[in-house]
């Protein structure tokens, strides 16, 4: 490649080739992994296409057949192996291709340890956090649906949902669901889906197969774009024992697509049924506090104060007549009672009276101060003393005391 060329001293192509295919022999061998595509044998030798699973890149391939019939078991279509290639340039048809000079398939072993390793860093990353699992809309509008063409999953999905809801409405997307590009027209499908405002929910379904055919439902970049999703997604990928690593991000995880169907529609004879439960039960409570609260009234309405309001005041008049009447008896005793006590005090007072004895003849003497003169040795002649009689008082002075 480091030939001095000219417009007037060019090289015959041949040369250049060569030159080419020269510098490509000295890169030497690699190991490299793929998945086998486009397999085909001519004469003694076998052509296929070694494709990286994850981006979109792929190479041929070309491998003697004693190579490729010594691999145990053979590689098929969709199968992941290990090659040990080397580059080579075609000089007469002026390609490049890489020749196999041994192949390895990836054991079962291999790819299950390969998917626990991808797993645990799903669930280091917090994807597979059940917080991040959003509810799924009661009734969706629109559903979107990732299924192969021609699927019994597609019809698996379709007849039940619509058996359960016959109004739903789908928008299918039908895509490989197994082989070389499943991942990248599957996430293409997800990443339309979702952009689309009508959509409230997507179901990824598949039916059964094997841990091969189910490889590109755990693959890396599909899984990402899962959980990266704005709109709710449902995986229904294989049966109940399959358990791809689409199933740790997705929103719900449906055992089968029929079980998808499920889930995502809910069943008009049952919210029916339901709604006539819930009426029922509804008519009753209210029938049952109509019924208490009648009843309360008419027990209420049937206490006399209620009944008969008059009756309950003629019965305070008589009440309030029979106290008088009892207030006027008790004073009216009271009254006679002071009467009869004051007669008798009058009485005795009467008889006790100074005046009474003066009336039997009797007369009181007092000094001018007042007092009673009680005895006549206290006298001198000059005293003056007021003799008080019964009809009348007389003053007299005392002329010579007596002895």
């Amino acid at each position: 490649m480091t030939a001095k060329t000219s417009p007037e001293q060019p090289l015959p192509i041949r040369s250049v080739l060569q030159m080419v295919a020269q510098w490509i022999s000295r890169l030497g061998t690699v190991w490299a992994e793929g998945q086998i595509t486009e397999l085909s044998s001519r004469g003694g030798t076998v052509f296929l296409t070694l494709r990286d699973p994850v981006a979109n890149v792929s190479a041929r391939v070309t491998c003697p057949r004693n190579v490729y019939e010594a691999t145990v078991p053979r590689p098929v279509d969709g199968a992941r192996v290990v090659m040990l290639i080397k580059p080579d340039f075609w000089v007469n048809r002026g390609s490049f291709a890489f020749t196999a000079l041994e192949i390895r398939p990836v054991g079962i072993g291999e790819l299950l340890a390969r998917l626990e390793r991808l797993r645990q860093i799903i669930v280091a990353e917090g994807l597979a956090n059940a917080e991040r699992k959003r509810r799924l809309p009661f009734l969706p509008g629109t559903i979107g649906l990732i299924c192969g063409r021609d699927s019994a999953a597609e019809r698996d999905v379709l007849e039940n949902a619509r058996r359960r809801w016959p109004a739903v409405r789908f928008k299918v997307e039908t895509v490989a669901v197994q082989g070389p590009y499943a991942v990248g027209e599957v996430t293409e499908a997800l990443r339309k889906l979702d952009l689309d405002s009508e959509i409230d929910v997507i179901i990824i379904a598949r039916g059964g197969g094997s841990l091969e055919d189910l490889l590109p439902f755990s693959d890396e970049s599909l899984v990402r774009a899962v959980a990266a999703c704005r709109t709710p997604v449902v995986s229904a990928i294989g049966h109940e024992q399959d358990n791809p690593l689409i199933d740790l991000v997705a929103d719900l995880r449906a055992s089968t697509p029929t079980d998808a169907a499920k889930k995502v529609v809910p069943d008009v004879g049952e919210q029916l049924t339901l709604v006539r439960q819930l009426r029922d039960r509804g008519r009753r409570v209210v029938v049952g506090r109509l019924d208490r609260e009648a009843s309360w009234l008419a027990a209420l309405r049937s206490r006399p104060s209620l009944s008969d309001p008059v009756r309950e005041i003629e019965r305070r008049v008589e009440q309030v007549e029979a106290l008088r009447d009892r207030a006027r008896r008790c004073l009216t005793s009271s009254l006679d009672r002071a009467g009869d006590s004051l007669e008798h005090l009058r009485a005795r007072l009467v008889a006790l009276s100074p005046a009474a004895t003066l009336e039997r003849g009797y007369a009181i003497v007092q000094h001018p101060t007042g007092d009673v003169v009680r005895q006549a040795a206290g006298l001198g002649p000059g005293d003056e003393l007021s003799v008080r009689f019964s009809d009348g008082r007389v003053e007299v002075t005392v002329a010579k005391p007596s002895t």
